[in-house]
């Protein structure tokens, strides 16, 4: 699959390990170096700043979205090559999914887990075939992964459509296998364009 934006969901804090600000200043190098383009939330602050910081600084590309609403409370990075202040989250998450092609998920909160669940929920209903990962730092996501698989065990979800998330432990495997992706046949419950 070709891949020339990356949308990062992560934490607007930067977590109580150093391991999580360590893992985002990895996935920022990782893109630059696979010269990818960063797509985020728009902060400077958390794991947001660190990971648009570290592509800014390798000489890479960055676009920030951003709520008005949140535009002060999570401080928006002024030195972006691009960012848009929008009116809602809902406006932010359409455009961040739009600009991308593949998405990663951090450490994060609720915020990040929501972000995460939508798109793979517009991948199982066939709103897109973007690949959706999941990097997986210090068994941070332990928890969340047993979860998915308790709800395909009690017969809420698919096993197909819990491996829709890619799972890696590293930044440079994760980027491989959204690399190496292929969309599977989708069964599409909704016309997209009715959404």
């Amino acid at each position: 699959m070709s891949l020339h934006r990356v949308c990062v969901f992560c934490g607007s804090s930067p977590g109580v390990r150093p391991a999580y600000a360590e893992a985002a200043r990895h996935v920022g190098e990782a893109l630059v170096a696979r010269g990818l383009e960063l797509v985020y939330g728009g902060g400077n602050i958390g794991l947001m700043n660190v990971v648009a910081d570290t592509v800014l600084e390798a000489g890479g590309r960055v676009t920030g979205v951003i709520p008005r609403g949140l535009e002060s409370r999570e401080v928006a990075h002024r030195g972006l090559s691009e960012l848009h202040v929008v009116s809602s989250m809902h406006e932010r998450k359409a455009m961040m999914a739009s600009l991308a092609d593949a998405f990663i998920s951090l450490p994060g909160g609720l915020g990040t887990f929501e972000e995460t669940l939508e798109v793979m929920t517009w991948s199982q209903l066939g709103i897109h075939q973007k690949p959706c990962g999941l990097l997986n730092v210090e068994g941070f996501y332990d928890g969340f992964l047993e979860f998915l698989g308790h709800s395909v065990t009690e017969g809420f979800m698919h096993p197909e459509n819990r491996d829709r998330l890619i799972v890696a432990e590293e930044a440079t495997v994760l980027l491989e296998a959204l690399t190496d992706f292929t969309p599977g046949p989708t069964e599409h419950w909704l016309d997209p364009d009715a959404i």
